[in-house]
């Protein structure tokens, strides 16, 4: 393995020099610190990173932590894509650490990339609550931003979108286009993004004094399965409905197989929302409405903000972003629908 000593006699520096020019601290001339670098290509050295980051320190590298559960379907494969890029664009590494399957787990993936010495950690969290995350931020010295939950006493470590308006906003469309008996899937149980969903739901009704029927929200594992499931457990209750608003997209296509499948006319007996607007929704049969949650400008914002600190900038709250609902072919009038 080449040495840091043989890179400064191949280049004709010394040992401080080569340093110097890995560290980017220290005045090295532009002939000198281009024959280190044309040293280190011929030789083929690897600073080692333990002492690299021991002289800057830093490591030049993000955290995220994600629960596993959370890795399928197009809204995080969105999200990993454009944290990657992020990373990459301001010469990071993206290092991604497994939450599983409890909080206990997502605190000990915290810790892990804590202990390599990560400059900053993104967490998108499934199972600690606000508080905990509260006491995770306020105890460590690195920066840490919270995606997709609000937290109580550091605002401005947190970037999240406001799941439970843009969940009103969906059904007071469909109220406003003559729909009053509603149903809704939910996404998994304890899910914080379900919840609110959910709320949004339940809030829209609210508002427009129409009765909540327990019968007509059913719980979904955000998988299209789950959606099909979901309108099979509806009908075999004996549910009716002129609409039907899933917690994400997935479901939205499943539950439309199966609508169709029963012998539904989509949208004019029944009519579908999803959230997340993944890729096939232009091109479902009806074309799925959806409601678009803008995560590539969440992650962009939650980035920059750590980047910022690390330059030593201070961080400032952020308000909530917004879903946009995008009516497509799978929503029509309803019985009530009035001009």
């Amino acid at each position: 393995m080449t040495t840091m000593q043989e890179v400064a006699k191949l280049a004709g520096v010394s040992k401080a020099t080569v340093s110097r020019v890995l560290s980017g601290k220290g005045y090295v001339g532009k002939a000198a610190r281009e024959r280190v670098f044309k040293a280190i290509e011929e030789s083929g050295y690897r600073p080692n990173l333990l002492a690299r980051q021991l002289a800057t320190q830093q490591s030049q590298t993000i955290g995220l932590v994600m629960t596993n559960t959370l890795y399928n379907g197009s809204y995080f494969s969105e999200l990993l894509a454009q944290a990657a890029h992020m990373a990459e664009d301001h010469g990071r590494q993206l290092l991604l650490a497994d939450g599983k399957h409890s909080a206990a787990q997502e605190r000990e993936a915290i810790e892990f990339l804590l202990d390599l010495r990560c400059d900053a950690l993104v967490i998108y969290p499934r199972f600690l609550s606000a508080d905990e995350l509260d006491e995770i931020v306020m105890s460590h010295r690195q920066p840490i931003m919270v995606l997709n939950r609000r937290l109580r006493k550091n605002v401005s470590h947190c970037i999240f979108a406001d799941h439970r308006a843009a969940s009103q906003a969906a059904v007071e469309q469909l109220i406003r286009r003559g729909h009053r008996d509603i149903a809704f899937i939910t996404g998994a149980q304890g899910s914080p993004t379900a919840i609110e969903r959910l709320s949004g739901y339940k809030d829209a009704l609210a508002k427009q004094a129409i009765a909540l029927n327990d019968a007509l929200i059913v719980e979904g594992k955000w998988t299209p399965e789950s959606g099909a499931e979901a309108v099979t457990q509806l009908l075999d209750n004996g549910a009716s409905f002129s609409a039907l608003v899933a917690s994400n997209d997935n479901m939205a296509t499943g539950a439309i197989k199966r609508l169709h499948d029963a012998g539904f006319a989509l949208p004019e007996q029944v009519s579908v929302i999803g959230f997340d607007d993944i890729p096939v929704a232009p091109f479902t049969v009806p074309s799925l409405s959806s409601v678009k949650v803008p995560v590539s400008d969440m992650v962009k914002d939650t980035i920059n903000k750590l980047l910022f600190m690390l330059d030593g900038g201070a961080f400032n709250a952020s308000s909530a972003f917004t879903g946009e609902l995008i009516l497509r072919e799978s929503v029509a009038n309803g019985p009530f629908y009035t001009k």
